[in-house]
């Protein structure tokens, strides 16, 4: 869903991109930091400073590519160890807000059984040539909820459906987790058919 907004991101990333002259490798492994940091703030209760680590985790994940594209070194490893390390930030972020307290156990293990498996879908839908990047809850799409959750569970002190924000964000997340698997499987099925 955030993808319709590639363009306008662009259009502001591209010009910081040409002037950051450092291998995007670094950017990514840096993005990876910035997420651990996050993850450790959720762990020791700090929802507040995990969702600020959340937010500067994702814009350096978002500026790597950038970097890449506008200085033209664009790699098939650099690709590889974006993709490995987002999905340890994800692992790690869930991994957590449960070990906060933030979210019952089991919760947080579906949600993030669920990220996992989004991008597993998409990946191997794109080995057998199927452009997958269909669905409502990609990356980008579960990094603002929880950074969402994140604010909202620090500033308010109520809770929704016995859940607190962040938890009720991780719970958000797993749902439409398994529904973005769920309409990727389909859209790969769709695609494949006549083969």
């Amino acid at each position: 869903m955030l993808n319709k907004l590639r363009p306008q991101v662009k259009t502001i990333l591209d010009p910081i991109a040409k002037k950051i002259n450092v291998n995007p490798n670094i950017l990514t492994i840096t993005g990876l930091l910035v997420s651990l940091l996050a993850a450790y703030m959720f762990a020791r209760g700090d929802a507040l400073l995990g969702g600020i680590f959340i937010a500067l985790g994702g814009f350096v994940d978002m500026v790597d590519g950038a970097v890449a594209r506008s200085h033209h070194s664009t790699t098939k490893f650099g690709g590889v160890l974006d993709s490995t390390s987002d999905r340890f930030a994800d692992a790690f972020l869930i991994i957590g807000i449960i070990y906060g307290g933030f979210v019952n156990w089991m919760y947080g293990i579906l949600a993030l059984h669920a990220s996992l498996t989004v991008s597993y879908v998409r990946a191997r839908a794109e080995s057998e040539g199927i452009k997958c990047s269909v669905g409502i809850a990609e990356r980008a799409e579960r990094l603002v909820i929880l950074m969402a959750g994140a604010f909202l569970n620090y500033f308010l002190s109520f809770q929704v459906f016995g859940l607190n924000f962040l938890g009720l964000a991780v719970v958000i997340i797993m749902i439409l987790g398994y529904l973005t698997v769920v309409q990727r499987v389909y859209h790969s099925w769709k695609e494949l058919k006549n083969n």
